[in-house]
């Protein structure tokens, strides 16, 4: 999959995402195994599917929480909405997302 450049969010935006995230249930935990190929590929996957996720890092995750957050960010190619603990919060639009189910985001 071919990465493209994202557009800088606002913070207006950020707090927005952050705000939807709240609610959200993780989809996909990072354990001892760290940052494999198949994590990529199921955090490609929900983001597709939804946009915004929330990825908890495992007790046992290798990395560090901050170097794993801004890992998962540049491997997704997302934007890394918020770290919180253990939990990070991933944030991509999804063009192709039927108008009822994207996000809209607010102006700048």
């Amino acid at each position: 999959m071919k990465k493209k450049k994202l557009t800088p969010l606002t913070g207006k935006q950020k707090k927005f995402l952050r705000g939807l995230s709240h609610h959200l249930d993780q989809n996909v935990i990072v354990g001892k195994e760290g940052l494999t190929d198949n994590l990529i590929t199921s955090c490609q996957e929900a983001i597709q599917a939804h946009e915004l996720v929330k990825i908890k890092l495992g007790q046992n995750c290798p990395l560090p929480r901050k170097e794993a957050a801004e890992a998962l960010a540049e491997r997704t190619g997302t934007h890394l909405i918020q770290l919180i603990g253990k939990t990070v919060v991933l944030y991509r639009p999804n063009p192709e997302l039927p108008p009822t189910k994207a996000i809209e985001l607010p102006r700048k």
